[in-house]
């Protein structure tokens, strides 16, 4: 009783996010049934004809559907790895530094763009990728090479997005892995400084081992994203011309629910998109504790 009365006022402070919570998550969950119905907003939920799963048969059967997924799974999956792997390396670099001025203001610098919406960001990186006035393409053509529409190709816009994803992000990531890295004891530094190990060698035994656990909780975390490929991303960035290997599930949503009014299906293929995903992040948090022991609680 006593434990209660004292814990009682933390209980009390949670109830307002508890409140939120389930008005605008679990309250909109009703909507599922959208993607059983021939919804007409006018005749709302309870009105609507019920059509069981013909909107996802008409999902399946779209001719571009396999392709969309394809995209999304590349996008996001190369979004993964070099979101994981360029912060751990310059989480690296940057542990070898002793100027801690330099590395401070290093840090300060490529953690700003993770401030910033896609929105603004879009606006910046269509003008220093013009084909025409572009800053990277007037410095391409010092090297004699032709101008390049990164927004514009089929080849490129996937690796443009990759690429401008992980400038955006990886400054944030690059924080966790240093802190990750002054939480090793410095005893094992020592110890393998004893044992003849170079800066190399202490990095490979000690710092990575260090940082396993980081590791396997990002990679865990973003296993769940593998059919997330970044709608505002997408969104703001592409156009018609590159539907071909930028349309992702997101963006398909959008147009056909949007602006085309089939709710049903723009419904139906969401619901499966996070059934998907639920799959995979449960997975993901097995995965993780039978490889690396890593709990959730």
């Amino acid at each position: 009783m006593k434990s209660v009365k004292r814990e009682f006022p933390l209980h009390l402070m949670l109830f307002p996010g508890i409140v939120i919570v389930f008005i605008y998550c679990y309250i909109p969950m009703a909507g599922i049934t959208i993607a059983f119905q021939q919804f007409i907003p006018v005749k709302g939920l309870f009105g609507s004809e019920w059509i069981g799963w013909d909107n996802f048969k008409y999902m399946l059967d779209m001719p571009d559907i396999r392709d969309i997924v394809g995209n999304t799974l590349q996008i996001s999956v190369m979004k993964i790895m070099a979101g994981l792997t360029v912060p751990i390396v310059i989480a690296l670099l940057l542990n070898e530094v002793r100027s801690l001025f330099f590395k401070k203001s290093f840090q300060t610098l490529i953690y700003l763009p993770h401030f910033l919406s896609w929105i603004i960001l879009s606006g910046i990186l269509i003008d220093i990728l013009s084909p025409s006035e572009g800053i990277v393409n007037q410095f391409l053509s010092l090297f004699g090479i032709k101008p390049i529409f990164f927004l514009g190709s089929n080849a490129w816009f996937p690796f443009t997005l990759v690429a401008s994803d992980v400038w955006k992000e990886f400054g944030f990531s690059t924080i966790v892995y240093l802190a990750a890295i002054t939480g090793i004891n410095p005893t094992l530094y020592e110890a393998a400084v004893m044992d003849g190990a170079n800066r190399w060698r202490q990095t490979w035994h000690v710092t990575l081992p260090g940082m396993a656990p980081v590791i396997v909780l990002l990679a865990t975390l973003s296993l769940g994203n593998v059919l997330n490929a970044g709608f505002e991303q997408v969104f703001n960035l592409y156009s018609p011309s590159v539907y071909e290997s930028g349309d992702i599930l997101d963006t398909l949503i959008y147009r056909i629910g949007i602006q085309d009014a089939q709710y049903g299906v723009a419904t139906a293929i969401g619901l499966l998109k996070s059934l998907v995903s639920l799959v995979l992040i449960s997975t993901s948090y097995f995965l993780a504790y039978r490889l690396a022991n890593y709990r959730i609680f």
